[in-house]
């Protein structure tokens, strides 16, 4: 079991971590590989590398919890992370990746509309989007279909550190006309994953969606 060492910056500046303990679990191809321990679960879509396994790896304070790359469409499964023991952080496989075959596409399509449909225990999707981009039309194919289905989800930029101030201020900006125009309201959130910022208003949506009892 992998956990927070003794020197990590939270425990530095006396500030007890949100994530003490951070594991993984398995990788699931399909909704009845998933755990059944009914514990609360989160997980991380957007399209191919746009950093959600870094964003794991961030939250955990892990270098190598789960695995990167530089080559899209690498995660294949959902990749199953139980955080203090309590809950679940799920990393989808990414979309709109092209260079995988149709059928492998097809297969993703099904098993992850499957999960996001069915899964009693998901409490909020996290569409990861990079900041120095305009959503591409399959985030917000993705958002409409979200929202279409009832199932609760927040935006999340990654990649602040990438672009100055007033360009992260300006996608922001469009991003919530965005929402406006296709009448949502959702949560947004802007971090980098690479130098750990702003991600205690990641931790606080995870509190937000989940009784006190289930943090851990």
């Amino acid at each position: 079991m992998s956990q927070f060492s003794k020197d990590t910056p939270a425990e530095q500046t006396g500030k007890t971590p949100f994530i003490k303990q951070a594991e993984f679990v398995l990788s699931a191809p399909k909704i009845s590989f998933c755990p059944d321990d009914k514990l609360p679960e989160f997980c991380l879509a957007g399209r191919s590398n746009v950093g959600k396994s870094s964003i794991v790896n961030a939250l955990t304070n892990q270098n190598k919890l789960a695995k990167t790359s530089n080559v899209p469409g690498k995660t294949r499964e959902m990749n199953y992370f139980r955080m203090n023991n309590s809950w679940y952080l799920v990393d989808l496989p990414g979309y709109g990746y092209a260079k995988v075959s149709k059928k492998e596409q097809t297969r993703w399509s099904k098993a992850m509309t499957e999960y996001l449909v069915k899964r009693e225990e998901l409490r909020l999707v996290l569409i990861i989007l990079d900041i120095r981009h305009k959503p591409h039309d399959s985030d917000l194919e993705f958002m409409y279909w979200l929202a279409d289905n009832g199932i609760p989800f927040a935006n999340v930029f990654n990649k602040k550190d990438k672009i100055g101030k007033t360009q992260a201020q300006e996608a922001l900006a469009a991003l919530y006309r965005l929402h406006q125009e296709i009448n949502i309201e959702v949560p947004v959130v802007s971090i980098s994953a690479e130098k750990k910022d702003g991600l205690n208003e990641l931790e606080t949506l995870f509190a937000d969606f989940m009784d006190e009892s289930e943090a851990g």
